[in-house]
């Protein structure tokens, strides 16, 4: 019976503990645009790996978030932005709403994930890049040819048959678009898209909707980001996933500390782990393409040559022509947009 009292006793302090633990951490307010399912496990990392915080997760599609953030530049509510757009954070930086900070290992990372500017003040996690999600019993049996190069999707074969993310909110929709403005040309780049608009069904806002619907027959293809491709092909979608041997566009996803937090300290731990191999191998579950040397792990089958077409990018061109782009975007396409 004693013995029963101190385990009950033993048992209650436990809990006892972990409440005044629970109620000592700190709130860090997070922006982010990761995709749902990644929210608790890279929650449980961070809290893991900095006790004394926890995360609180504000989540949208990029474009979504990034509109949020900027309107609240007055008056900033978020601690930390992780898991957005690189060039979202250069805009940020540039408005100058973020906290200069060098993460401890930065230095670790490939080169094209850390902030090239003065003042340091992002550090990216992953890649993503623009793919083709080809249904292949659809194109048999209407004899659709597999789009090689960005130009056959132009196929009057595939007029009405094509969805694309909508860029004004996902970044996916947005990366595609600079990528054909940069590796094309402004007019070449427009003019491409006048015509690709022609066979384009409609832009959801959600950016794994198109390659979710070429998976199930409803269209015969669908753009969207590498890693959602893959993960649909990999639950059974019947897709080809094809990566333009003519170049894609690309993005990174970054971390950064907002220069109003009251928590700059514990924001500074959390950028710590963020940018440690740990961190790396993380993202590497969910992206073939990550900052850490030697992390990643591609799935057996992501496309082998992805990395090596993704077109020179100019992240900063990318950042700075956002709102012009995406205003004459929707002047000439905005028709299709699927409300949200």
């Amino acid at each position: 019976m004693l013995s029963t009292i101190r385990l009950a006793l033993g048992c209650a302090g436990v809990l006892l503990w972990g409440s005044a633990l629970a109620a000592e951490r700190t709130r860090l307010t997070v922006y982010t645009a990761l995709e749902p399912e990644q929210h608790a496990p890279f929650k449980a990392a961070i809290e893991a790996a900095v006790p004394e915080v926890e995360i609180a997760w504000v989540w949208d599609q990029t474009g979504t978030i990034t509109d949020r953030f900027l309107a609240e530049r007055e008056s900033p509510r978020a601690d930390m932005v992780l898991g957005l757009a690189a060039t979202s954070l250069l805009q940020f930086k540039r408005a100058g709403l973020l906290l200069g900070y060098r993460p401890a290992g930065a230095d670790r990372l490939r080169p094209f994930f850390r902030d090239a500017g003065e003042a340091y003040a992002w550090t990216g996690m992953d890649a993503y890049l623009g793919v083709v999600c080809f249904n292949e019993p659809v194109a048999e049996r209407d004899r659709l040819a597999v789009p090689t190069f960005w130009r056959d999707l132009l196929s009057p074969a595939l007029k009405g048959r094509i969805l694309m993310p909508d860029p004004v909110h996902t970044g996916t929709g947005y990366l595609l678009v600079a990528g054909w403005l940069q590796s094309m040309g402004e007019e070449a780049g427009w003019a491409f898209m006048d015509a690709l608009h022609e066979n384009v069904a409609a832009y959801p806002s959600v950016a794994s909707a198109p390659c979710a619907a070429a998976a199930a027959g409803s269209h015969a293809v669908g753009l969207t980001y590498d890693m959602r491709a893959a993960a649909i092909k990999a639950a059974g979608g019947a897709i080809r996933i094809v990566v333009p041997v003519d170049g894609t566009g690309w993005e990174l996803e970054a971390f950064a500390i907002v220069r109003t937090t009251p928590h700059p300290d514990l924001a500074r731990r959390v950028a710590d782990w963020a940018a440690s191999r740990a961190a790396n191998a993380l993202y590497a579950q969910t992206f073939a393409v990550v900052a850490y040397p030697g992390v990643s792990t591609p799935p057996r089958i992501y496309p082998a040559h992805a990395e090596a077409r993704m077109i020179r990018n100019d992240l900063a061109w990318t950042a700075e022509n956002r709102p012009r782009i995406l205003a004459e975007w929707t002047r000439r396409y905005g028709a299709k947009l699927e409300p949200r």
